[in-house]
């Protein structure tokens, strides 16, 4: 029997494309889902998109990124009981640039029916939430696409001190990094004036190294699949706080 007095799971769509690091997003929902307070338990459904090209080259992101194929998952994250969808791809959002990310965030809202954003916007408002003003990005994508994350920081009011991108074409080939090319990667692209490091790939596990990554520059650490969940418990003004998810989650619910 369903208990009508328990309180109806705060749930958050995710549309992700291919199968990389997909396990995320049970992971983070079973570790947040623990969270003490009274708003009910956390649900992270996500959707798997037609990733069409597995490339990270702009003219694939740009139709990785349509709103068709975008639209085709967001029914399926309906019945789900979604309220709210994070298009959990940076690539794919910020090659359109700030102003076409945000046309594509406006046209999955409407499609959905539903509060949406982009892992591209959740990186922007994360470096906002942290109080960062200079940050550094250690891409796996070659440096012409990182290229566009850099632009669409700039343009967030973010100035990136530093960038390093790892040439990496494929997103499966990211997934199967381990920790230990995650810690290095974060080292790689640390720079001595960024006050944060961004890790901008969803298809890269990092869930649960932040702490480690933390610890090793000695500074806050953003990663796309955290800062996409937690973009998306924004949206609810839902402000879950973890200890093993970097300063983002543990400057929250204050």
């Amino acid at each position: 029997m369903v208990d009508s007095t328990r309180p109806a799971p705060d749930t958050v769509g995710f549309l992700y494309p291919g199968y990389s690091a997909e396990d995320e997003y049970p992971r983070l929902e079973g570790m947040l889902g623990g969270d003490s307070g009274d708003s009910g338990d956390i649900r992270l459904p996500l959707v798997h998109t037609d990733i069409g090209e597995d490339a990270h080259r702009v003219d694939a992101l740009l139709e990785m990124g349509s709103a068709a194929r975008l639209a085709a998952g967001v029914a399926e994250l309906a019945e789900r009981g979604a309220q709210a969808v994070v298009w959990a791809c940076t690539s794919a959002s910020f090659v359109f640039g700030w102003e076409g990310a945000k046309e594509q965030v406006r046209e999955l809202s409407q499609t959905a029916g539903m509060p949406a954003s982009s892992t591209s916007f959740a990186f922007a408002h994360a470096v906002q939430e942290l109080g960062a003003e200079r940050v550094a990005i250690a891409a796996t994508y070659p440096e012409d696409v990182a290229d566009y994350f850099r632009a669409f920081l700039k343009a967030a009011g973010a100035e990136v001190v530093s960038m390093r991108g790892s040439g990496i074409i494929t997103a499966a080939e990211v997934g199967t990094w381990g920790r230990e090319e995650v810690l290095e990667l974060g080292r790689a692209g640390d720079h001595p004036e960024a006050q944060a490091v961004l890790l901008p790939d969803t298809a890269l596990h990092t869930a649960a190294w932040i702490p480690d990554l933390e610890a090793e520059l000695g500074k806050p650490v953003l990663t796309a699949n955290q800062v996409t969940v937690w973009e998306g418990l924004r949206l609810l003004g839902r402000d879950p706080v973890h200890d093993r998810l970097g300063t983002l989650f543990a400057r929250s619910g204050g």
